[in-house]
């Protein structure tokens, strides 16, 4: 399975089976996010059988059940565009994980967040930004509805290709609260423009996207404009 592959099949999923994962997968997953923080300059961790970190806590729209496992976005504070690289590259991580066979949901919040502090190695300087939990769903999750392509973008019938399939994979990307607020412009023959309509873990959502968007586009096809 491919990334493509793997934003088609991938849905949030916040229940998950008491099962532990495989030691194999586990040191797959690390290497691949040892690779990305070496790339990003952000300081991943993969936690595994942390039974603490999502003991009761609920929110408005679910419960989150047998989460063992998870991936804490970690970088410096430093980083003018923290929560957009956590975005970006958090992705990467959740949809190798999903290639591995395992869901996978975003969490900002409803988490036990002193648990995750307590596991994790976070130095002066370095921010938890976000987490992604990850296990074996008692469902492989569900589609939901979303706004059309050409709500998300500019987009028409003389669009090439390679933009047309950007927007169908970004409007596939997980976004807060499934709001879905952005609006992706071409711009001339090969221009992007990623444009934030605001709202709440935008920046997150943003590199999310961006990531979404260049897989589908092919990065060699166009050129991101502010």
């Amino acid at each position: 399975m491919d990334f493509l592959e793997a934003i088609d099949k991938r849905h949030t999923v916040r229940n998950y089976l008491d099962k532990d994962i495989e030691e194999d997968k586990l040191a797959s997953l690390q290497e691949y996010i040892d690779e990305q923080n070496e790339e990003s300059g952000l300081k991943m961790q993969l936690v595994s059988n942390d039974r603490e970190a999502f003991g009761g806590l609920s929110v408005h729209y679910g419960t989150f059940e047998g989460v063992h496992s998870y991936i804490a976005l970690i970088g410096k504070t430093s980083f003018e565009n923290l929560e957009q690289l956590a975005g970006y590259y958090g992705e990467k991580c959740l949809l190798k994980a999903q290639t591995l066979g395992l869901n996978s949901c975003w969490i900002a919040l409803t988490f036990n967040k002193r648990s995750v502090i307590d596991r994790c190695k976070i130095l002066k300087g370095e921010k938890l930004v976000a987490i992604i939990s990850i296990g074996y769903g008692k469902t492989q999750g569900f589609a939901h509805n979303g706004k059309s392509m050409s709500e998300l973008s500019n987009i028409s019938v003389d669009s090439p290709q390679w933009f047309k399939k950007g927007v169908e994979c970004a409007s596939k990307a997980p976004t807060a609260r499934n709001q879905q607020r952005f609006y992706l412009e071409l711009v001339g023959d090969s221009k992007v423009r990623l444009k934030n309509l605001g709202g709440e873990y935008s920046k997150i959502d943003f590199g999310i996207i961006k990531l979404h968007f260049e897989l589908g586009a092919g990065v060699n096809n166009f050129q991101w404009i502010d």
